[in-house]
């Protein structure tokens, strides 16, 4: 049976996720919420917000309950206004996940300036924009921890997604920038990698035979990545434990990339 740790620092911390209603974002505010942090989540699928907080009111109750905004974060003013309103709610923001991603396939001939505008915001726009309004937060707080998504898609040079690949490796530009930027005020900042997580979409519209055997042959350990070992890195990375950790790529892809 396997046991995991336990972040005292993490209790009554305000932790804000983007992309929380869906995949691996579920994952996050299920597990930061267990560890006592006082969680804002944004997504756009309502419906999957509530069966998550009735799943988290049952599995936890008498513990506050997250809190739950819509969002789409290519529109920046509501994603400003989302962490606002976690800060009204919970006080200042001392950890941020910025999860919100879209890997939707294309090729090279279908690529339009327009899509690969709305790509940059899916994936990456909005990843700065959150970072710069928790810095206020986070300094007066005096500690604080960005945790970037990314993706080893571009690490394997994986095919059918040539914008979103671009979209993930200048996630580690942006979190080295941040973390020299930000780390005087104690404000660190790093990558959290995934590998391939075996959420609901991936299963329905990806993996099949010859992707699972795909899988096997390049994952150096046996079995599926799952959203909540993504999840535990996210807790170890927000939490005091790693005090010292920034500007990294933290690879959670059994051995993959």
């Amino acid at each position: 049976m396997t046991s995991f740790a336990r972040y005292p620092s993490l209790e009554g911390r305000v932790v804000f996720i983007s992309g929380g209603t869906t995949g691996i974002g579920t994952s996050f505010v299920e597990q930061f919420h267990a560890q006592g942090a006082k969680v804002g989540f944004i997504g756009r699928n309502a419906g999957a917000a509530k069966e998550l907080l009735d799943k988290i009111a049952a599995a936890s109750p008498g513990l506050p309950p997250p809190l739950f905004m819509p969002c789409d974060v290519t529109d920046i003013e509501a994603l400003r206004a989302a962490i606002a309103q976690t800060r009204e709610a919970f006080g200042p923001i001392g950890a941020l996940v910025n999860n919100a991603a879209n890997d939707q396939r294309h090729t090279v001939e279908e690529v339009t300036p327009d899509f690969w505008d709305q790509c940059m915001a899916v994936n990456l726009r909005h990843q700065f924009f959150a970072a710069q309004a928790v810095v206020d937060d986070m300094t007066k707080l005096g500690i604080g921890s960005i945790i970037n998504l990314g993706s080893i898609s571009w690490m394997i040079k994986g095919a059918g997604y040539p914008a979103y690949a671009t979209t993930k490796a200048a996630i580690q530009g942006l979190t080295r920038s941040l973390a020299k930027d930000l780390g005087k005020r104690n404000i660190r900042v790093n990558t959290l990698v995934p590998g391939w997580v075996m959420t609901e979409k991936q299963l329905r519209l990806w993996v099949t035979p010859e992707s699972e055997k795909a899988i096997d042959d390049n994952q150096c350990l046996p079995g599926r990545l799952m959203s909540e070992d993504i999840a535990q890195m996210a807790l170890f990375l927000a939490a005091d434990d790693s005090r010292m950790c920034t500007a990294q790529d933290f690879i959670v892809d059994a051995g993959w990339a």
